[in-house]
């Protein structure tokens, strides 16, 4: 079977790969997608570096959603990654660099699901296109993924912190 995709689509996927499974073992190892330590460092860079090979990736000989979404995962990244050093959002703003951090990942799944599905099998896709019912149910499935992991990173650092200010009560 011959490969559908160019030099360029073979290494932005590549790299696209590479970069899921930095933010899976991120979220795996520190329960978050953290710019300050290494993981979450190379989660960003390998994500940025997706987004940047991708645009002149054009499967139908002009942009597409994925475009889009690759302008605004470049855009949400910074902001995510200097958000805490935004004094007046206080403690919020670790939830909030969390959120946008794994808000990053999400979109960045979207292109994952509908590519893989509207190519492979090479010989006989599984979809047909976007808005085929299998897309439309992985995409759901990732909406609720995302919803449910947020909620859950939000709730383990809310239960870090309350047993951190619990310890301090006891120390005084």
């Amino acid at each position: 079977m011959p490969n559908h995709l160019s030099i360029l689509g073979i290494i932005h996927t590549a790299i696209s790969i590479l970069a899921i499974f930095a933010a899976l073992y991120a979220l795996f190892i520190d329960g978050k997608i953290s710019p300050a330590n290494n993981r979450g460092k190379l989660y960003v860079l390998l994500t940025a570096i997706t987004c940047v090979t991708g645009f002149p990736i054009m499967r139908f000989g002009h942009p597409t959603a994925g475009h889009t979404l690759g302008i605004v995962i470049l855009v949400i990244l910074p902001i995510a990654y200097f958000i805490t050093s935004l004094k007046f959002l206080g403690r919020s703003a670790i939830y909030l660099q969390v959120f946008l951090m794994s808000f990053t990942l999400f979109l960045s799944c979207i292109p994952a699901v509908v590519e893989t599905l509207t190519r492979l099998p090479i010989n006989g896709p599984i979809a047909s296109g976007p808005n085929d019912p299998i897309i439309q149910k992985g995409l759901l499935t990732l909406v609720i993924l995302f919803t449910v992991g947020v909620i859950y990173q939000f709730v383990k650092m809310w239960s870090r912190q309350k047993h951190m200010n619990d310890q301090k009560v006891d120390l005084a």
